[in-house]
């Protein structure tokens, strides 16, 4: 299962630099400072393929939590990485780029699962192990899968909307934004909201497949469902991600509509997310503890880039139409305004300086968050 409008020019600089002594950006040939031209007991190169940026949580959190894992594991390491911007070929190119600049192991989350399929079989043939990361690429050899429980997500999601829409009282309609149709993740958080929701009656008035989990489209279709069912005519929004949340609480502000009144979920905690929460407009998110999901890839990929055996951390199996994966499944946490401080900002996620800026310091000190 990720998904900004809290992206800006600073963090990402600062992300940057985080993974500049570690990371060969694109395409380049050079597999990084400190970086061995193979594998070995020694350095080796490991290729790390995100799949976009409008998610805020790739470049800010993925990529410099994957890379200084890997440096701390193995100094004489070395990461390739790339971005593929939502686009499969490209990513598929990246993939190809990173094989001929001797990566020995591909960390892979993949803009469109079905497709990537052809990026485990090209590895395959050179040899190289593939780590499935965040979405589970499909009908392939994979030797493992890195992640969370999709399914257990979207009834968080379901759970915590279901008791808001409860507490409201009266009718129980939603609108239903879900992610896009290219992600491995998107159908089980849909199916796991859907399992909480439809037992107890809740409606979707309308319902969209989010197609790249674009902001702006769901600020589209959040537009449309309220032109189709009317400003009264829904009383919640599951949103499948905060990026996606972003889009749909601004349709409602533009509508007159205020969010507060319509209890709206999320996921990835991505600061305005959070800030969201504290000020009422955001239901909730769902946190995905995207340092020890990185932290677990890099466990198992530095071993694989030095033909050593990985440690035993892949307890779980996941099916991916192929064969049963061996993964790595990380436990989620629902975060709304009464435990930020005790999560996300205890575990170094986000500081209370990035959320409490001048625009949310009461929203901040009513929260308790100093």
């Amino acid at each position: 299962m990720s998904i900004s409008m809290a992206r800006t020019g600073a963090t990402a600089a600062a992300v940057a630099a985080l993974g500049l002594a570690a990371v060969a950006c694109g395409s380049n040939s050079s597999g990084g400072s400190g970086g061995s031209s193979g594998g070995g007991s020694k350095g080796a190169k490991i290729a790390f393929l995100l799949p976009e940026s409008k998610t805020t949580r790739y470049e800010e959190q993925d990529r410099p939590h994957f890379i200084n894992k890997v440096k701390q594991l193995c100094p004489s390491c070395s990461v390739i990485y790339a971005n593929a911007d939502q686009d499969p070929a490209k990513q598929q190119q990246q993939a190809e780029q990173a094989i001929t600049n001797g990566a020995k192991v591909l960390v892979v989350d993949a803009v469109d699962v079905k497709s990537a399929a052809s990026i485990a079989t090209r590895a395959k043939q050179s040899k190289i192990p593939v780590i499935s990361y965040g979405r589970l690429i499909a009908n392939s050899d994979l030797d493992y899968y890195v992640s969370i429980d999709p399914y257990k997500v979207g009834q968080q999601q379901g759970q915590a909307l279901l008791a808001a829409l409860k507490k409201k009282g009266g009718p129980m309609r939603t609108v239903m934004i879900n992610g896009s149709p290219t992600d491995s993740n998107a159908a089980p958080y849909k199916k796991g909201a859907h399992s909480v929701l439809d037992p107890a009656g809740v409606k979707a008035v309308k319902e969209y497949d989010t197609p790249d989990w674009s902001p702006d489209k769901a600020q589209t279709e959040m537009e449309q469902a309220i032109t189709s069912a009317g400003k009264s005519g829904f009383d919640g929004v599951y949103v499948a991600n905060d990026g996606m949340a972003s889009g749909a609480i601004a349709a409602m502000k533009a509508a007159s509509i205020d969010p507060a009144s319509r209890p709206t979920t999320g996921q990835d905690a991505e600061v305005a997310g959070l800030q969201r929460i504290l000020t009422g407009d955001q239901l909730m998110t769902v946190y995905q503890p995207i340092k020890k999901i990185a932290a677990d890839a890099a466990e198992l990929a530095v071993p694989l880039a030095q033909g050593k055996q990985p440690p035993n951390i892949a307890t779980a199996k996941t099916n991916n139409g192929k064969e049963d994966v061996p993964s790595v499944l990380v436990p989620t946490e629902v975060i709304n305004k009464s435990n930020i401080d005790s999560t996300v900002i205890k575990d170094g996620f986000v500081t209370a300086q990035q959320l409490c800026t001048a625009q949310y310091k009461s929203a901040c000190a009513s929260a308790g968050i100093k």
